[in-house]
């Protein structure tokens, strides 16, 4: 091992690192994937779920990709949700509570099937590089490893603090020591560097906890799943989570841990997570609230171990046990650990190309919290994107990069180098302007061509897509072609207070309106032949309803993605030279040369960068 010259080094096994081992790995590089301790492979450390609103969205197009996150997601599931059914499928994001144990073991073991793959377990504490070029990689025993590149994917780890209330000690995650070196010697080479915070709940015996005083919260009646491989299928039975509420006893007494909170007494500086804030920030920001939600998630199938969503705190351990204990249902709750909170170092995004491989070091990509994200998704999704990138570049072939039109992961990816981050980032789907294209239902239409074009996804793979496609484009065409008369429609059409009709109409005009559904339509004997005789799933009838439901808005869109696209198209020269355009704005002219966009479209979207300067800049380059 250690006389080899890896392809690909992945430094950190989290989910953007496996991801990362698995893609670079898969594309027939020769890859090494280091980590501090090979029994944590892809832990969760946070809660024990994956997807929800975006984040569903992100997990099935890597599934598309050809990634292991889908799949683990299936396997180790023990309760399946499609949130925002009530909207419009633009917003439909799955969402599964995952058995934590079995979810870290199921990608393990799919890692060591994978061929290709080498593990090694120890701390990389510095990397090798030879005139701005990566070389491989330096261990705390002093062990170098050669690698033509390699992808930091730290996590928490860099320099982690971790607080609760007054206490505080070195760590990457509870139970394990954070990684030291990394950040100083990229800081020598020029690299901006940063400190971002995260937080955790409390983790309490569900055995001590009285589950009759909550509320409970099932799964789908009808589960679906994330993979769009036949090789998972959807769950027969779920566990149940339940939601409790805090209430203005438990606010009083998190108040009187506040001087002691490293958040409130200023001893932790650096910035946390808007949209996951904890339990001490809701009281504090939101004080005219009496109570906040409390969703209680078991750990897997057979533990008793619970997460408490929704008290992710620094507070003292006395102060969280004993406000939680005036909890309704916890009222003789007993600890497995308190919540804590972690401060790590991150770099900012900006510093990367959109294949995310630094601007600074040839050969050396970072994915994942290192760049300032927060969420399994966002990671595995970013590590995904860079194991491709890594192998790609040693292949010596084209990069490959998703537009914003393309993936939620192009949005993400383009958001961060474009604008780059001052605090841990999450996919929204408000985020997307073209979210009506990239929903979660149609991942593999956008994805799969690409990735089996990289040699990720199968041919089988492939195959199950076109086969898809091809029945509900013939589904919906059907539906253009295909009349029906009143006599037939009307009962159908009056049953759901919808306006009959007088003549003989087009079933696509009548399956477009908004409170007919693919049950109204079955009725119609034309259709329920169509589906019988051709043998649909109900992929594809849920998929010919969302085209014909949605045409317009998915026309409109597609027209504005490739105004987009010819933006796109116009590239700037490498290195351009901003500061000779004396008729563009002085801060215009810095955004610009700091993350030297490649395209016009590109710089488009840079904070501080107007229309106005846009059209100075295709002035100057003679457009």
């Amino acid at each position: 091992m250690f006389n080899e010259v890896y392809d690909v080094i992945v430094v950190g096994a989290g989910h953007a690192g496996s991801e990362a081992a698995a893609a670079a790995a898969n594309m027939g590089s020769k890859t090494l994937l280091v980590t501090m301790n090979l029994q944590n492979i892809a832990q969760m450390s946070c809660n024990p779920a994956m997807g929800g609103i975006a984040k569903g969205q992100i997990v099935r197009e890597i599934d598309a990709l050809g990634g292991y996150s889908g799949i683990v997601s299936d396997t180790s599931a023990i309760q399946f949700k499609m949130l925002n059914k009530s909207k419009g499928p633009a917003m439909w994001s799955p969402r599964v509570q995952s058995d934590r144990m079995r979810f870290a073991e199921d990608w393990r073991l799919l890692l060591e099937k994978t061929p290709n793959l080498d593990f090694y377990q120890e701390m990389v504490s510095g990397l090798l590089i030879e005139k701005d070029r990566i070389v491989g990689v330096k261990t705390s025993l002093g062990i170098e490893i050669k690698g033509k590149t390699v992808v930091l994917t730290n996590g928490t780890f860099l320099n982690g603090l971790i607080h609760i209330g007054d206490k505080n000690f070195g760590g990457g995650r509870a139970g394990e020591r954070a990684a030291t070196g990394i950040t100083e010697q990229l800081v020598d080479l020029g690299f901006d560097s940063g400190r971002m915070k995260t937080g955790t709940p409390p983790r309490v015996d569900g055995r001590s906890l009285d589950f009759s005083k909550m509320e409970e919260q099932p799964g789908d009646e009808n589960p679906e799943k994330f993979s769009y491989l036949d090789i998972t299928k959807p769950l027969e039975h779920q566990r149940a989570c339940h939601m409790t509420y805090t209430s203005p006893e438990v606010h009083d007494l998190l108040k009187e841990g506040f001087d002691r909170s490293p958040m409130f007494n200023g001893r932790i500086q650096s910035i946390g997570p808007r949209y996951c804030p904890s339990i001490e920030d809701k009281i504090h920001r939101f004080a005219d609230k009496e109570r906040h939600q409390l969703f209680v998630e078991p750990e897997g199938w057979n533990t008793v171990e619970v997460y408490v969503n929704g008290f992710s705190t620094s507070l003292p351990e006395d102060v969280q046990f004993k406000a939680l204990r005036s909890v309704v249902g916890f009222e003789n709750v007993k600890f497995f650990r308190p919540g804590y909170a972690i401060e790590y170092d991150y770099f900012p995004p900006t510093q990367l190309k959109h294949t995310l491989e630094t601007k600074l070091i040839d050969g050396l990509f970072f994915a994942g919290q290192i760049n300032g994200t927060t969420g399994y998704e966002e990671a595995g999704s970013q590590g995904l994107m860079a194991g491709i990138n890594a192998s790609l570049k040693v292949q010596e072939k084209d990069s490959f990069i998703l537009q914003r039109n393309e993936a939620y992961i192009g949005v993400l990816i383009d958001d961060l180098i474009t604008k780059g981050t001052e605090e841990p980032y999450r996919m929204f789907t408000s985020r997307a302007e073209y979210r009506t294209l990239l929903r979660q239902d149609n991942a593999d239409f956008r994805l799969t061509p690409r990735s089996f074009g990289l040699g990720l996804a199968s041919e089988q793979r492939l195959k199950r897509m076109e086969k898809k496609e091809k029945e509900s484009s013939a589904f919906v065409q059907f539906f253009r072609d295909t009349s029906v008369k009143p006599e037939e429609a009307n009962p159908v059409l009056e049953s759901k207070n919808s306006s009959p009709v007088k003549q003989s109409d087009k079933m696509f005009k009548l399956y477009a309106r908004p409170n007919i559904t693919i049950e109204d339509v079955r009725k119609f004997k034309a259709v329920e032949s169509y589906i019988q005789d051709n043998n649909l799933n109900k992929e594809v009838l849920e998929q010919a309803e969302i085209q014909i439901k949605y045409s317009g808005y998915i026309d409109k869109e597609k027209n504005n993605a490739d105004k987009l696209n010819r933006l796109e198209n116009i590239k700037i020269p490498l290195n351009f030279d901003y500061s000779q355009i004396k008729s563009m704005s002085l801060e215009a002219r810095e955004k610009l040369k700091n993350i030297q966009p490649t395209t016009i479209s590109q710089a488009s979207r840079i904070s501080g960068v107007s229309p106005n300067d846009i059209s100075v800049l295709l002035v100057y380059m003679g457009r």
